[in-house]
């Protein structure tokens, strides 16, 4: 899928209930792979976290509900994978979003720029059943330190997913800010 290409999920498969978001990220960097950063977003209908608790990373592995989990062991190619089970988000969260940021954290100058791929692609929960793929995200990144990679959201009874591929030149910060997470 492209960039700002969508998909529906459960109104083409109704039997689906839950997904894994699988990211897979690829540098010949050493220094840049040990400090990229997944998270995971539940926001409100205007894209706005609903707390400090609803951000799910490698220091907070779920959310309040349990109902999204980041997993500690992976599958296949994918640096870090998301598992989401749909009949058990809240109703107040909207959409989603799984983004990744440079953690500056040693000082040094990093950009996802330096990536060779970048790819976010949605897996059937039940049997791992790849369902949606990205196009290659690296290949239009720069400068950036922060990635928004893509959205799963509701639209109307059904959950969609959305490839976004926006980049952010001020990493976390920028995402943090558009995305009404307090720092």
């Amino acid at each position: 899928m492209t960039r700002g290409a969508n998909v529906a999920l459960t109104r083409e498969i109704p039997s689906l209930t839950g997904v894994v978001l699988g990211v897979t990220l690829s540098t010949n960097e050493p220094v840049l792979a040990d400090n990229l950063v997944v998270a995971t977003l539940l926001c409100d209908a205007r894209s706005r976290v609903l707390s400090d608790r609803h951000v799910v990373f490698f220091n907070q592995l779920t959310e309040p509900d349990l109902s999204v989990t980041q997993l500690t062991r992976v599958l296949g190619s994918d640096v870090e994978q998301v598992e989401v089970d749909l009949t058990a988000v809240p109703p107040e969260v909207q959409r989603i979003v799984l983004v990744v940021y440079i953690n500056e954290g040693l000082g040094l100058r990093r950009t996802l720029g330096q990536l060779r791929a970048a790819h976010v692609r949605v897996l059937d929960l039940r049997d791992d059943r790849e369902l949606v793929r990205s196009e290659d995200l690296a290949q239009v990144l720069s400068d950036e330190t922060g990635l928004v990679l893509g959205e799963l959201y509701r639209h109307g009874p059904d959950w969609k997913f959305k490839v976004i591929g926006q980049g952010y030149a001020d990493g976390i910060r920028g995402i943090a800010a558009d995305h009404g997470i307090p720092l």
